[in-house]
Formats: structure tokens, C-alpha cells, sequence
């Protein structure tokens, strides 16, 4: 099932509203230089592997095991992809999947739509992403924000991501529009090492020659100076979805650095959103790092309903999902909000969960 740990109002009237809807589940595709960092991240066991873990997820969330893929699935020094939690779930519930394209090293061998966006730079030299393709980028969010709702027919968005490296450029953005994350963040790794973070983050605001604590703050300036191409168009995406249906975003700390974002672009630029449409959803392995602190970065941003399901690995008999339970991977591909999503609409219970999940791990291993 699932728990909702902050605005428990507003999360139980997203729900009560939303309940008798179907979702659709959106994945936005990107990547950062800041994942060829070593040891920033375990989403790819070298910096070489994590340039193909967005495209071989984003493969084998679309295809399954069913064809040959171009790009395998990267090993992992613990664990497996998060991926194996979502295409388990969008394929017993047969939810309608998008794939865009924000921004990848390589190109991809799966259909999606194509933003025409680019890889950002390391967030360290300051100079991440053109400004002119910032701006593109959330006016082509926004436009499909529009197109994906414009017939909703009792359907609801979940906007998932994947972008390794992305929760080092996540701190970054959080950090610039105005909030203390440190030591708040969560990691692919058991225990965040938030003195490494820090660091990189450091030289890429001494790069970028300014600072983004002076207000007004320009936020996509920042996102040109820090971020990375999935920030700003899921923000665009989620600005002008919530206009007319309810939308969860897919994540932990990348997905609260993006409402924050929502939040700054609105009260800057004046856009319209309902901000009482979005919900963030995650795992409860996010929740339960202690080496991070989401609930209180959540309380920090404030507003935003944080939920997460409680899908439980100790009893699972693969090694590769007990690992879960020790602190590795926690999270991505959108896997906690789809877990959430479908105990909401299909009344799948932990049980139903752990099931479909070791099913597909054992057919990929046959």
C-alpha cells in the first residue's frame, strides 16, 4: 500500500478526487556530465556504464524481456535496476506509457518523442545548459502538458525520470532557489556522501560568477548554470497539466527540487497551476534513509504532500531486491510513484506487488 507522510489533508483530497481515475505514466529521459563523476553514483558501476543506464532502462521498460536490446542493462555493484519494479507494474496494469527525450548521450533504440534538448555539462563548470534551450525546453513541457491532458478522459499524469547523477544536480537547484538541503538529500549509495556533493556544487556556483541567493531569483537561469534538461520540462510539463488533472511526480529528492521549481516559475513569471493537483510520490526506502532527510527537505519546501508505498523486500527470495532493504538504489524510473499509483487505482497490496516484481526478476533470469 501506501503512506502519506506530510499535508495529509491535501494528499486525502488529491485521492478522494482522483481514486476512480487511471494513470499514464510519463518518463522523461535525460543526462548530466555529472554522472561521469566517480563514485557520484551506483545507478552503472563505472562512469562509462552510467552514460547507458537511462537508455537501457528506458529499453527495457518499453520492451520488457521479450526482444534482444541494444543496450543491456548496466551491472549494478548491488541490487537491480528500479525498472523492474515499474515495467512489472505498467505491464500487469496496462498503463499507457510516454517516453521523451531530453537529452541523451546516444541515441535511443525505443520509440520516443524527441525535445530536440541536449546532455547538460557537469553542474561543476557552471555553464550546464544553454539558456535558449532551457526556455525551449520548458515551453515544450509545457506544450505537452497541454496535449496529454487535452482529452483526460478520467486519467491522471505520472511523471517519472531518469537522470543519473540527477540528485547531485537536484541538491544544486534546491540550494539555488533558496532552500537548505544540505545533508537532507538521499543517494543510490546506502549512505549519502554529502561532503562530495557539496563540493562539486561549490565550484559550480563559483563558475556560473554569481550568486543565486541574491533575489530575484532567475530560475531558468539557474537550471542554464546547474541543473539538467529533465528539471525544466517536467516542470513546464506539470505547470500546465495540473490546469486540468491531477499528476504525481515520480521521485524522491529530484522530484521535490522540481516542485520547487514548479513553485519559483509560477510566482516569478505569474503562470497559472494548481498546485493542489500534484502530489510527490516515492519509496519508503527514501524515507527511511537516515543518512538523508526528505520529510524534513519536504517541510523545508512546504506544501507538497509527500507520499510513498510501502512495497517491502526482506522476504523477497532474490538477494538482488533484499539489497533494497540494506539502502541501495531506493529509488528511480518512476518505481515508488507507480507503486503508489496502483494500490490508489487497482488496489494492488504489497503482497500483489512483491509478486509481479519476482515474477518478471525470475523471467529475466531464465
Amino acid at each position: 500500500m501506501f503512506y502519506t507522510y506530510s499535508e495529509k489533508s491535501l494528499a486525502n483530497k488529491w485521492i478522494s478526487t482522483y481514486d476512480k481515475f487511471s494513470p499514464l505514466f510519463v518518463c522523461i529521459l535525460g543526462f548530466t556530465k555529472t554522472a561521469l563523476i566517480p563514485n557520484i553514483s551506483l545507478a552503472g558501476s563505472t562512469p562509462e556504464a552510467r552514460k547507458y543506464t537511462a537508455l537501457a532502462d528506458a529499453e527495457f521498460l518499453v520492451k520488457g524481456i521479450s526482444a534482444p536490446c541494444k543496450y543491456p542493462l548496466p551491472p549494478l555493484i548491488q541490487g537491480v535496476s528500479p525498472v523492474f519494479i515499474t515495467r512489472a507494474i505498467i505491464d500487469y496494469c496496462q498503463i499507457p506509457l510516454y517516453l521523451f527525450n531530453t537529452g541523451l548521450p546516444l541515441n535511443p533504440s525505443f520509440p520516443c518523442i524527441n525535445l530536440k534538448g541536449k546532455p547538460a555539462n557537469c553542474l561543476s563548470s557552471g555553464k550546464a545548459l544553454p539558456l535558449e534551450l532551457v526556455i525551449n525546453l520548458f515551453y515544450e513541457g509545457l506544450a505537452w502538458g497541454e496535449k496529454l491532458t487535452e482529452n483526460s478522459n478520467k486519467k491522471y499524469l505520472v511523471l517519472g525520470e531518469c537522470v543519473v547523477g540527477g540528485t547531485t544536480t537536484a541538491l544544486a537547484v534546491l540550494k539555488g532557489l533558496g532552500i537548505n538541503a544540505s545533508q537532507k538529500v538521499n543517494s543510490s549509495y546506502p549512505y549519502c556522501n554529502h561532503s562530495y556533493k557539496e563540493l562539486i556544487i561549490n565550484e559550480g556556483f563559483k563558475k556560473a560568477n554569481h550568486s543565486f541567493a541574491d533575489a530575484p531569483i532567475n530560475p531558468f537561469e539557474l537550471i542554464a548554470s546547474i541543473g539538467d534538461p529533465m528539471q525544466i520540462t517536467v516542470a513546464g510539463m506539470a505547470i500546465s497539466a495540473s490546469l486540468k488533472t491531477g499528476l504525481i511526480l515520480a521521485g524522491g529528492t529530484q522530484m521535490l527540487a522540481v516542485y520547487q521549481l514548479i513553485k519559483i516559475i509560477v510566482k516569478t513569471f505569474h503562470y497559472k497551476a494548481n498546485l493542489e493537483n500534484i502530489l510527490v510520490g516515492t519509496t519508503r526506502w527514501i524515507l527511511e534513509d537516515k543518512s538523508g532527510d526528505i520529510l524534513g527537505l519536504a517541510k523545508s519546501i512546504g506544501g507538497v504532500p509527500l507520499l510513498a508505498t510501502q512495497l517491502n523486500f526482506s522476504k523477497s527470495c532474490y538477494e538482488q531486491l533484499q539489497v533494497y532493504e540494506k539502502g541501495y538504489v531506493k529509488e528511480g524510473m518512476g518505481a515508488g510513484a507507480c507503486a503508489v499509483a496502483s494500490s490508489i487505482s487497482y488496489n494492488l497490496t504489497e503482497k500483489d506487488l512483491l509478486s509481479i516484481v519476482e515474477n518478471l526478476l525470475k523471467s529475466y533470469y531464465i
